[in-house]
Order: structure tokens, then sequence, then C-alpha cells
């Protein structure tokens, strides 16, 4: 598969920044079976292709972010539930080992299992506009993978709160920045350029170092504080003979406050 056969999203490489958008807008950009398709293709290439130091991911349409499953369309179920994969394991940025970092830039609704991308992602940004709701439970479904992989992100009260009321509730901008689920807000119509912005900062860095310390924080989320003091120390000593360490010739951009 090429970007070329991408059926669901738009995929360009350009200074090192992998930018993906989900196009889909006429359904709020929902997944179906050939976006996980695509996706699975997508972070196969992030993974691999070394010419790739960080990815963007954003949405075409004002409407949404994403909204979750398809409904209509649907996707590949298998029959014996003990063989059926989880959307997250075609979605998930870390499920497919990709330690570049993962910028999404979220406007819109986003609902429900978009929160396989946002989970996953290593900087959330989102516009003035963006909403945060799961609607499984009003629709007498059992909301558990998208809330359990929120509890890394924010406080347990808040994931749950977002899982049990469904409709009824939907977290704004503004408190999704609050509570920690995104690290800045900006106005709707700079949104793209934001994160572009963001990525072209990781992406001039030595990638080996910027992957290196994505993987180490990710693993260590799984660990015991003893493991998480002694295992990343692995990956200073691999990532660091790698990389690019010169202190006297890095160059010192223009800090900016947040």
């Amino acid at each position: 598969m090429t970007e070329a056969e991408y059926t669901t999203v738009l995929f360009d490489v350009t200074d090192h920044v992998a930018t993906v958008t989900l196009n889909r807008p006429e359904v709020m950009n929902a997944f179906n079976q050939e976006m996980l398709t695509d996706f699975q293709h997508i972070w196969h290439r992030c993974r691999v292709d070394d010419d790739i130091h960080a990815i963007v991911l954003r949405a075409a349409g004002e409407r949404a972010f994403c909204t979750g499953v398809d409904r209509k369309d649907g996707r590949f179920r298998h029959d014996n539930p003990f063989s059926a994969d989880d959307p997250g394991i075609f979605l998930g940025a870390k499920q497919n080992r990709v330690w570049k970092p993962l910028i999404c830039a979220v406007q819109g609704m986003c609902a429900g299992g978009a929160m396989y991308w946002l989970n996953e992602a290593d900087v959330i940004i989102c516009s003035e506009d963006a909403t945060f709701f799961d609607p499984h439970t009003t629709y007498g479904m059992v909301s558990a993978l998208e809330p359990i992989g929120l509890m890394r992100r924010i406080p347990i009260g808040e994931a749950m709160r977002w899982a049990l009321f469904g409709l009824d509730e939907r977290i704004t901008a503004a408190r999704a920045q609050a509570i920690g689920l995104v690290s800045e807000v900006v106005p709707t119509d700079g949104l793209w350029d934001r994160a572009a912005v963001l990525a072209g900062r990781l992406a001039a860095k030595p990638p080996l170092a910027v992957q290196g310390t994505v993987k180490a924080m990710w693993d260590s989320m799984s660990m015991s504080p003893g493991a998480g003091r002694e295992v990343p120390l692995h990956y200073t000593q691999l990532g660091n003979p790698g990389s690019q360490i010169d202190l006297g010739a890095a160059t010192r951009p223009t800090w900016e406050a947040r």
C-alpha cells in the first residue's frame, strides 16, 4: 500500500514530519474498517522510515476530529470473540511500537473511540471549540478500553465521569487543559499551524534522543517504582552513544514560555 492508495486519510512527509489527516468529514471522521487498515500501514511506515522524526495527527472538516467508530459502515469482527481485534490494535501508535513523538491536534467533537489516538499521543493540543465526550453508556454499551487508557492522562475521577455520563456531559477545551488532557488551547484557525510548529521543533532534534525519551517514559508506566528507576537507564546507554551529543555545537533556540 502507498500513500495514494489510502482511502480514508491524507498522508504527507515534509521536513521529517509525517502529517496524517483524517479525511472522512462527511461522517465526522468516524473510523471504519478501511481506516483501520490505512492506519495499520501508516504506523508501520512511521515506525520504520527513518526520514520521519515526528508525526502530526489532525482531521479535516470543522465539526469533528473524530466521533469514534462508524456505526453504519462498522468494522470487521471475528465470529470468535477470543480471536477478535480491538480497534486500538490498529489505531494506537504505541501499540504499533511507534516511538516517534505523536502530536494530536483536535478540533470540534472528539468522542468515544477517538481516544484510541489521544490516549497514545505524546502531545495533545486543541482548538477553543473542541469538546470531549463518550456516548457509550447512553446507547447501552460498556465503556472500558478508552477510559482505562485515559486514566494514564487524567485523574481517575475525571475519566470515570467522562465514561459514565455519556451524552449528558462534554468536557470543554478549557476543562480539558485544566485536567491535563491537553497541554494547549489555541484559536481554531491556528490549530494546524501550531501543530506544525511544535512538530518542526521535535523533528529538528536528534531523532534517537527524542525516540529514546518517548519509549523510556511510556515503558515506565507499566513498571514498579524500582524498575522505573533502573530500566530507563538502558535507554540512555543505548540512545546517547548513537545520538548527536555536542553541547558546544547544539543550537539554542529562542525559548517560548507556556
